[in-house]
């Protein structure tokens, strides 16, 4: 089991050229990705997009690829950092803004420029690219998974709370119709009538609502439900989908029995059902 919460980064080196690579990902639906690269390599989109879906299936991902260089007598183009200069200072006189740049935004603006002047082919720079890329997808991998443990811990001891609700349920269920008997009769005396417990109109009320109240199937359907979410939970690859649509079936099971039940210990357990029910789905948000 991985979570869907994690965060990776690599570096490589190219010449004289740094590269970085950052991977982070939170809870989304499906997968939604997003690669930032330098502008000169856009056409390595693909194959980063490539490279993040084999180790990434559902997430918010977010890559970004960094070049990094330090300006060299090759690299430093004063002409450009000069006229980037005067275009900063035009823009802060447009908006009226000071302007007094110092040694800091020179190296700045000096660095941008060299460095975008002097980044490779997108061809020659993939080698690098990839090998950063690859080691910021491996800390990823291994920050999800070992999120992914300790969600595991947590469900399965949340799976063990609905399993006792269940259990509780299961054990109160037959009493239901003896009980709802003894209620019968005693309104029946209060009002003055006198039925016998073998009377056929108090055996065929009883009967109907023992048939109405009866839960036997749901309870059989909740165990197997568990039984499978438990397989699911311990198996390999994506998992968050199909616990979902198992939690769901969960709901639907546990809202019938409350609803036939008819019985306040059994209604209490299915509130606390319900409620724990609620917290598992919250954490499943989390999963791949």
């Amino acid at each position: 089991m991985n979570s869907m919460t994690g965060f990776g980064r690599g570096a490589a080196s190219r010449g004289d050229q740094a590269l970085t690579v950052q991977v982070n990902s939170v809870n989304r639906r499906g997968l939604d990705l997003s690669v930032s690269l330098p502008d000169a390599w856009e056409t390595l989109e693909g194959a980063v997009a490539e490279a993040v879906r084999k180790v990434v299936v559902r997430g918010k991902v977010h890559v970004v690829v960094e070049a990094e260089s330090g300006p060299t007598a090759a690299g430093w183009d004063e002409a450009a950092v000069f006229a980037a200069l005067d275009r900063l200072q035009a823009l802060a006189r447009a908006r009226g803004l000071p302007f007094t740049p110092g040694a800091e935004l020179l190296w700045q603006i000096a660095r941008d420029e060299g460095g975008a002047a002097h980044l490779p082919e997108p061809a020659e720079a993939w080698p690098a690219v990839e090998q950063a890329l690859q080691a910021a997808l491996h800390g990823l991998a291994v920050m999800r998974a070992k999120e992914g443990e300790a969600l595991l811990v947590d469900f399965l001891g949340r799976i063990e709370k609905l399993h006792s609700a269940l259990e509780a349920i299961a054990r109160r269920a037959p009493q239901v119709s003896g009980a709802y008997r003894e209620q019968l009769m005693q309104r029946l005396r209060q009002a003055g009538l006198e039925l016998d417990v073998a009377d056929e109109r108090v055996l065929k009320e009883v009967a109907l609502f023992a048939d109405r109240c009866d839960v036997t199937e749901e309870i059989t359907r909740l165990r197997s439900h568990f039984t499978q979410l438990k397989e699911l939970l311990r198996s390999a690859g994506e998992i968050g989908r199909k616990a979902e649509f198992i939690l769901q079936e969960i709901g639907r099971e546990i809202h019938t029995i409350g609803s036939k039940a008819n019985d306040l210990q059994i209604s209490q357990q299915v509130i606390e059902f319900k409620n724990e029910l609620e917290r598992v789905r919250e954490q499943v948000a989390n999963v791949e």
